[in-house]
């Protein structure tokens, strides 16, 4: 299947490993070129490096107010254009209500939530008609991950924004989706696996609540998010896609 997205230009953040550099392969793959960003800036250029031509590596941080804006200048003057973004960030630190701090819930409001929201709403006074705004979220946006509470608040809110904004660019034809991953062995997945006294026990335990009785692959996940910013979905909006094997109960 075509999925239309040859010489498409998206930013991708949070590529430089994870689910992040997962989806940016697959639509580099799939024809498109992409902005991938990170924290670091070597990491950022290693992997462009690895995605070839069509890859550009930016160092940004989500929780920087300037960063929206180089990103899009930056996709426009390497790469001709912008049709696209996938808001992507690393998950927030791990820890239960009494174990995190203020300063923890400030940064994480600032980098998860506040950054995407920026980047999103910077998004969306450039993209025309047939752009795409994409979030990866959490499976905690319906049901809360024990030892996990700064994402379980903040991911929900995000879903939230996400579908105020689907309904307010739906009539510029302007779409956006979120994607919700469960299980997906990443390194980030391995690293909370691996905070249990067990983490064999725990890996075996987690996957037997998966109807598929396995953690997905990150390029699982890649090819279902350049799917979903393909124009190939494009009479999907404002949905909130589980990536996760079926282990979500409800519709």
């Amino acid at each position: 299947m075509d999925l239309g997205l040859k010489d498409r230009v998206y930013v991708v953040t949070g590529a430089t490993r994870g689910l992040g550099n997962a989806a940016a392969r697959e639509l580099v793959a799939e024809g498109a070129k992409v902005v991938v960003t990170g924290r670091d800036e070597k990491r950022a250029a290693e992997a462009a490096a690895g995605l070839g031509a069509d890859a550009v590596g930016v160092l940004a941080d989500n929780a920087d107010p300037g960063a929206p804006a180089r990103l899009i200048a930056t996709a426009r003057e390497h790469f001709g254009g912008f049709d696209g973004v996938l808001i992507s960030v690393g998950g927030p630190p791990p820890g239960h209500v009494a174990d995190n701090t203020d300063e923890q819930w400030t940064a994480a409001f600032e980098s998860v939530f506040l950054g995407a929201v920026r980047l999103a709403r910077a998004a969306a006074a450039e993209l025309t008609a047939g752009g795409v705004i994409g979030l990866v979220l959490s499976s905690s946006v319906h049901e809360p991950i024990p030892g996990l509470t700064i994402s379980n608040g903040l991911r929900p809110g995000l879903a939230g924004f996400a579908k105020s904004l689907a309904g307010e660019l739906g009539p510029r034809g302007i779409r956006v989706v979120g994607l919700l991953p469960g299980r997906i062995d990443t390194d980030r997945i391995r690293e909370l696996d691996g905070l249990s006294a067990d983490p064999e026990a725990t890996r075996v335990a987690g996957e037997a609540r998966i109807p598929l009785r396995r953690y997905g692959t990150p390029e699982e996940f890649g090819r279902t998010a350049a799917f979903l910013l393909s124009p190939a979905a494009s009479y999907l909006t404002g949905v909130m896609l589980p990536v996760d094997g079926g282990a979500r109960h409800g519709f």
